[in-house]
């Protein structure tokens, strides 16, 4: 019996030590699945789009690998080819890289949910594992969290499936995206999550009186937290998703994980830190925001002289307030960067401009007189003389004509053409994709790339350009969003995250709409199919042991009544 018992002691040592052993491991989903990036990313997937002259995605895979990360499953699908040829000529595909980068692609993935259930059915993770989207920008060390997240699982036998990592910020912080503002309840000592929402569009908060009675001594109600989208996930959460077919989200899974946590005992915790920088960039007002942070190297040592991904030629110098200049940078007479200024290589800038908290590319032309703040200028634009931009984006061979000015929060796609002797109003946004190609993508959105190539040639009409719109030399539609389109609440707002040519009266509709809402929600509350779910589960649990049914076959039962 003492002998027997040994050797299971020494087994499970060993079993311990083999864990510890294994890779860590991550997967990188490089697809937002999304629209908020629209129609800029019709010409490039948001993994690629520069921030600070690199492209979002080798941020993800330096804080990865910066984490101790040994292998990353990059799962791809809109324009994957693209993503695909981007790494394989980067140092993430080296024989010498610490990380080893193995590269999914699929037309079929349609959301996170599609991601994980591949993750199982491949079979691909076989420890725990940092789930990450390829727009996060981060250099939290997320050691101790993995620490902590393994020690969980070890005494609470696996119970805990996923700790996800937040930092404290106060509500309207710049870094804090409205889209993903949650609130936060969750064990004081422990950790966990006791109730998840999202507060975006709500006034008013449903708290369930389960959290007040699940028996710890002390919990809290947070609203200062700030979701870096940094998930530590065991490999149950890929079987998971597999068992639970409606999970599309990460928001999805949290839900009910914690809604079925009593019948299933499963469990999600929080890790939240003080320290560090972490982002996710899901719209056009944190790109500006996170882009800023770079350059005032909130996010060291990521930062613009650093050229952490080995690129040659990619290297600047760096000077007081925050300036940096590329190699074969010219200045002209009298112009002057003020403060948080990056200029990549080869760009020329005229006589007598000013720029402060911008960000321009490489190969840039820039006229005299020009005023830049806060512009995010990509490769090869051509700006010409006495021109303004406040707050605004300009992708890669944008050409702005002289004496044109972008007020805050305009965007200038791929080659489009502005001017002369024009002022965009705030929040226009110019694309050479007529707005109409939108609706003819719905049906065929996620394309594979030799099929999306092929079509987008045969889409490519030429339709007059309107001189009142993009100048008397201009090239390029305006977009707006559709404000009849319900499919999506996600379609209504701008590359901002805000609303595009709102309704003066939607105010006073949609607090009217709130209290119909409020008052609808005593007839058929969310409440109600929660009971009636409780209900059917405690049947089924009582004729199972009525019955003595076996426990595998009561999961199987209570997951199909979901």
């Amino acid at each position: 019996m003492s002998s027997r018992g040994g050797k299971q002691k020494k087994g499970n040592v060993t079993s311990e030590q083999e864990e510890e052993e294994q890779p860590l491991q991550a997967v990188l989903v490089a697809d937002s699945f999304n629209r908020r990036f629209f129609p800029i990313s019709k010409d490039q997937p948001r993994a690629l789009l520069p921030l600070g002259n690199v492209a979002m995605i080798d941020y993800t895979l330096e804080f990865l690998t910066s984490t101790g990360v040994q292998e990353t499953f990059v799962f791809c699908c809109w324009m994957s080819n693209k993503i695909k040829d981007h790494l394989l000529k980067s140092k993430w595909c080296r024989p010498t890289s610490p990380n080893v980068v193995h590269i999914i692609t699929s037309d079929l993935y349609r959301s996170l949910g599609d991601v994980l259930r591949d993750v199982d059915a491949k079979n691909l993770v076989r420890n725990d594992f940092i789930l990450v989207y390829g727009d996060v920008v981060s250099n939290i060390d997320v050691s101790q969290a993995l620490q902590e997240h393994r020690h969980r699982r070890k005494v609470d036998k696996n119970i805990s499936v996923m700790t996800m990592v937040f930092k404290e910020s106060s509500p309207g912080h710049k870094t804090r995206c409205e889209e993903d503002d949650v609130i936060v309840a969750m064990d004081s000592k422990s950790k966990r999550v006791l109730h998840y929402q999202k507060t975006q569009g709500l006034k008013k908060l449903q708290f369930p009186m389960n959290i007040f009675q699940h028996g710890s001594d002390e919990f809290e109600i947070r609203h200062d937290l700030l979701d870096c989208h940094i998930s530590i996930c065991s490999p149950q959460v890929a079987e998971l998703f597999t068992d639970n077919f409606d999970y599309q989200t990460r928001n999805d899974f949290v839900r009910g994980i914690l809604v079925n946590e009593e019948i299933l005992g499963n469990q999600i915790h929080l890790y939240v830190t003080q320290d560090g920088y972490g982002a996710r960039v899901s719209n056009l007002q944190m790109y500006d925001s996170v882009s800023l942070d770079m350059v005032r190297r909130w996010v060291y040592p990521l930062t613009p002289e650093a050229n952490f991904t080995d690129q040659q030629g990619q290297g600047c110098t760096h000077s007081r307030h925050n300036v940096y200049r590329g190699a074969e940078v010219s200045l002209g007479h009298g112009s002057q960067m003020e403060e948080n200024v990056l200029i990549g290589r080869d760009t020329s800038i005229g006589a007598n401009c000013h720029i402060s908290n911008s960000v321009i590319g490489n190969n840039c032309t820039i006229g005299d007189n020009v005023v830049l703040d806060r512009a995010h200028m990509w490769n090869n634009v051509h700006v010409s003389s006495n021109v303004e931009i406040h707050q605004s984006v300009v992708c890669d061979g944008a050409v702005v004509k002289e004496a044109v000015r972008l007020n805050k929060q305009c965007v200038l796609a791929y080659n489009v053409v502005i001017g002369p002797n024009l002022s965009l109003p705030e929040g226009t946004v110019v694309s050479m994709h007529h707005p109409e190609e939108e609706e003819e993508d719905d049906d065929d959105e996620f394309l594979s790339d030799d099929q999306e190539v092929g079509h987008s040639k045969d889409k490519t009409r030429q339709k007059a350009f309107n001189p009142a719109e993009v100048g008397p030399e201009g090239k390029g539609y305006i977009w707006k969003a559709s404000m009849n389109d319900t499919e999506d609440e996600e379609l209504a707002q701008c590359l901002w995250g805000l609303v595009l040519n709102p309704d003066p009266e939607s105010d006073s509709e949609s607090e009217a709409s709130e209290e119909s809402q409020d008052r609808s929600r005593s007839v058929s509350p969310e409440i109600d199919d929660v009971n009636a779910f409780q209900l059917e589960v405690l049947g089924t649990l009582q004729r199972g042991l009525e019955e003595n049914i076996v426990c595998d076959n009561l999961v199987l039962e209570i997951n199909s009544l979901k």
